[in-house]
């Protein structure tokens, strides 16, 4: 979920199924930051997965009760289309509820004049941040009806508010645009690597027939040297961007702390390519835990 506009180009698409055995990462030239040769294509230390079997759980949010905790989350409101033309206003209050073992977030048709924007949707910030380790968000996606939504479940650099973004970094663990049904996102962007020059470094759209009506955990492993991201199973990583030998705060702001966003935006330049269609609102995304485990 981009700061801006979030894919103006793509870098590259791969289309492939979940499958461990089908790793694979953008090869793409690159502005000054990572080149072509130090993006992995395959993973070389696979026996590394054993490195987080040491991972122990230091934060969680299980999404228990009638309350969104006061403790765990931050709404960011307004609207003004959020630097991407999306149509959306986040509100604090009737958009999200806490039941059922689940928070769901709702992006609504605005049907009150006295409320800024077409639509109302909710973005909630984690108040705790984190660098390193396993990070993993279970979530169902709102059901396909048609065109408009663009739910995001991802990551921004703590000091985006002091060196502004790209520079603070994002990290981009699912993102879905309902003109793709059946698909979902991964992507990494830094001041080196944006959309905004066409240069990000992306999953393009994975195949996963079942995101809109089944829960998946979208997750991703952390470290010093990489980024890879998984899909229900830490064995089956899909996408992975490893540090560059000579990276720069501008190539991998990825040694700071990061914290989570979660969202629906409604159209925008990526989420309205195809248009919206307000019928299908309502559109819901259920998370049912989000959990960070580190290795001591």
């Amino acid at each position: 979920m981009k700061k801006c506009s979030l894919i103006s180009v793509l870098l590259t698409i791969f289309i492939f199924g979940c499958s461990s055995s089908n790793v694979t990462e953008a090869d793409a030239t690159q502005l000054p930051g990572p080149k072509a040769e130090e993006i992995e294509t395959t993973i070389k230390d696979s026996d590394d997965l054993d490195y987080w079997d040491d991972a122990v759980l230091v934060w969680s949010d299980e999404f228990e009760g009638t309350s969104l905790s006061n403790e765990n989350w931050s709404f960011e409101t307004g609207g003004n289309g959020w630097g991407n033309n999306e149509l959306q206003n986040y509100q604090a209050e009737g958009n999200t509820e806490v039941s059922d073992g689940t928070l769901k977030i709702t992006a609504k048709r605005n049907t009150d004049n006295t409320i800024e924007g077409a639509f109302t949707s909710a973005r909630l910030n984690s108040k705790q941040s984190f660098k390193f380790g396993r990070m993993e968000i279970r979530a169902k996606l709102p059901e396909h009806k048609g065109n408009g939504t663009w739910p995001a479940l991802w990551m921004l650099g703590s000091n985006v508010q002091n060196v502004g973004w790209p520079m603070c970094g994002e990290i981009d663990m699912m993102e879905y645009v309902s003109f793709k049904p059946n698909k979902t996102h991964f992507s990494i962007h830094s001041n080196s690597n944006n959309h905004t020059n066409g240069t990000e470094i992306t999953s393009g759209a994975l195949e996963l027939e079942t995101i809109e009506e089944e829960f998946h955990n979208f997750g991703i492993l952390w470290s010093t040297k990489y980024i890879k991201f998984y899909i229900d199973d830490i064995e089956n990583v899909q996408f992975m961007f490893r540090r560059p030998t000579s990276s720069t705060i501008d190539s991998w702001p990825f040694s700071d702390n990061f914290y989570f966003l979660m969202n629906i935006a409604v159209g925008g330049n990526w989420g309205g390519l195809e248009g919206v269609d307000s019928s299908i609102f309502p559109a819901t995304m259920e998370v049912d835990y989000i959990r960070v485990y580190q290795v001591n």
